[in-house]
């Protein structure tokens, strides 16, 4: 195979070139304009007509006149230009940061992301709540108060009127607080007495009764008590997920999701219905000989499959007022967030599993969390070549940020969080600090490589919403903007979301462009991501998906 592919390489450079050496290509588009990725991040993008697909690799790129000429009495053939459309291709997105198990469960239990009041929360609740058998749990969640007019978030008392004696545990959308119901509280044998666990919070009423929102650590209090999913409600969660992500273009996910989800991700490669390719980080916190033993159950060079790096979490969330800051919320002066570590004991974790060959991934959302996890990746002991990771890094103070390049650290950042966060976001973090919120341009500007995502269930797994994120910094009706310095380029932007995100799972030398030698990973889609008006780009609509060189989506029977 490879000796077909340096054949192909040499036609492309006016090489002499015999047909009859090479295998046919299994497919080959032609006839339209389709995005290398070469030059995406000086802006300076090369477009070629036509590329040649086979054995799951990009053959050939050039123009349709010769690339057709590979083509054999089987290579499918597509025309870019055909009927009455137009198409274009680029590389498949790269989402640097999921969750696909919640995702999925997302999609099974409750579901109430978008919902607009507390009493639409609460009329889903009771519908929902009627439906299922006696003594099975309301789960599910994606609420977000900060939509509703009165931004009060909800009670047990809320939740008790609905659930008709079931037990009930609802996360907030960004996973950093939940509210539970009387029966929830009893089954986790919570009470006004109960302490906390290190780093979490249960939040009590006036009568020091507990309100029913557990944050953070606390919320283990109750998960712990809730019956897992079936292995076949996973298995259906986990396939709802991925086929959401490659309907909007994703072709590769780099995900945290439990090690059973992980499991049935392995299943599905043997049964050759693994249509995403999915980078699985371990839990950072996790005993270091079961992090060696995960690390060893699947091939590490899996192309399709394997685990990556180890997430840890520094903080919470912005829009729970529970992420780590170096100074109090704007909002809330008595409230500077929950730290999940001392300084000590994450720098000590960070050097044993560094000298045990893991690349590390923390969550840090406040200022003061990203400045612990820089600290934890100065320790001696710790590689600055294993591409260490901060996950989020919406607030960051201006003077970490050249720390970052100095260390080797990737700012793995979602653009699409802008877009939720900037009604509210200014408020929590004052004009000084917001400056320095979500700043994608101030990292590339100092040497800071980019890995964007979606944080998949938070935000809608779609990349068309986080390039126009990134490109304009406004909200989606196009009339409020937010700190319009730090935008990016349709081609940094598009860079951060392909090749950017490659690099940050060592994967840059194989995926992430549309020339010969990688992986056939791309999407169709029916306008130029390039050059549409950038409101345009909420509208894009998926053609077909490819993995491999294999069309994921639309589903082929």
């Amino acid at each position: 195979m490879w000796r077909s592919l340096l054949t192909v390489a040499c036609l492309i450079a006016a090489c002499s070139f015999s047909a009859a050496q090479a295998s046919p290509p299994e497919l080959i588009y032609f006839n339209g304009t389709i995005y290398t990725g070469k030059g995406f991040a000086a802006d300076r993008p090369e477009t070629v007509e036509a590329i040649a697909v086979g054995g799951g690799k990009v053959l050939a790129a050039g123009s349709t006149k010769q690339i057709t000429r590979l083509a054999g009495p089987k290579t499918r053939l597509v025309d870019l230009n055909g009927g009455n459309s137009y198409s274009y291709i680029f590389p498949g997105f790269n989402d640097a940061h999921t969750h696909l198990g919640s995702a999925g469960r997302t999609k099974i239990t409750l579901d109430l992301t978008g919902v607009k009041s507390l009493a639409e929360m609460l009329k889903r609740t009771q519908a929902y709540a009627a439906s299922l058998s006696a003594g099975h749990w309301v789960t599910g969640g994606n609420w977000d108060h900060t939509l509703w007019a009165e931004k009060v978030l909800p009670t047990r008392q809320d939740l008790d009127k609905v659930t008709g004696g079931h037990p009930a545990f609802l996360d907030r959308i960004d996973g950093h607080i939940a509210v539970v119901n009387s029966a929830a509280l009893k089954a986790a044998g919570i009470t006004s007495s109960t302490k906390p666990p290190a780093g979490g919070a249960i939040d009590l009423d006036a009568n020091g009764e507990p309100t029913g929102i557990v944050r953070e650590s606390a919320q283990g209090l109750v998960r712990k008590v809730i019956p897992p999913p079936s292995a076949a409600e996973r298995r259906m969660a986990d396939q709802l997920a991925i086929a959401d992500a490659v309907a909007h273009g994703v072709t590769s996910a780099q995900d945290f999701s439990d090690w059973e989800d992980f499991l049935v991700f392995e299943q599905l490669e043997k049964e050759g219905k693994l249509d995403l390719r999915v980078s699985e980080w371990l839990p950072f916190r996790a005993p270091l000989e079961d992090l060696k033993r995960m690390q060893a159950h699947h091939d590490a060079h899996d192309p399709m499959l394997h685990t990556g790096m180890l997430k840890g979490y520094m903080d919470g969330s912005l829009g729970s007022r529970t992420a780590a800051m170096k100074a109090p919320f704007a909002d809330d002066p008595a409230n500077s967030g929950l730290p999940q570590y001392t300084q000590d004991e994450l720098n000590k974790m960070a050097v044993e599993r560094s000298q045990a060959g893991f690349q590390l991934g923390f969550h840090a959302i406040g200022d003061r969390a990203t400045a612990m996890a820089l600290e934890a990746f100065s320790q001696p002991g710790v590689s600055t070549r294993a591409r260490n990771r901060v996950e989020h890094a919406q607030v960051v103070d201006a003077a970490d940020i050249p720390r970052f390049a100095k260390l080797g650290v990737i700012a793995s950042m979602q653009p699409n969080h802008l877009l939720t966060d900037m009604n509210w976001a200014e408020d929590r973090l004052g004009a000084e600090r917001a400056t320095y919120s979500y700043a994608w341009k101030a990292f590339l500007d100092a040497g800071v490589p980019l890995a964007f995502g979606t944080d998949y269930p938070v935000e809608p797994i779609t990349p068309f919403r986080g390039l126009y994120a990134a490109v304009t910094r406004m909200n989606e009706a196009g009339t409020k903007t937010y700190f319009a310095a730090n935008k990016l380029t349709r081609g940094q932007a598009l860079y951060a979301y392909t090749q950017g995100s490659a690099y940050a799972e060592f994967a840059e030398k194989r995926k992430g462009k549309l020339t010969p030698g990688y992986d056939a990973d791309f999407v169709v889609v029916d306008r130029d991501l390039y050059k549409v008006d950038a409101p345009a780009l909420l509208k894009t609509r998926v053609i077909a998906t490819f993995v491999g060189g294999r069309e994921v989506f639309p589903v082929q029977k």
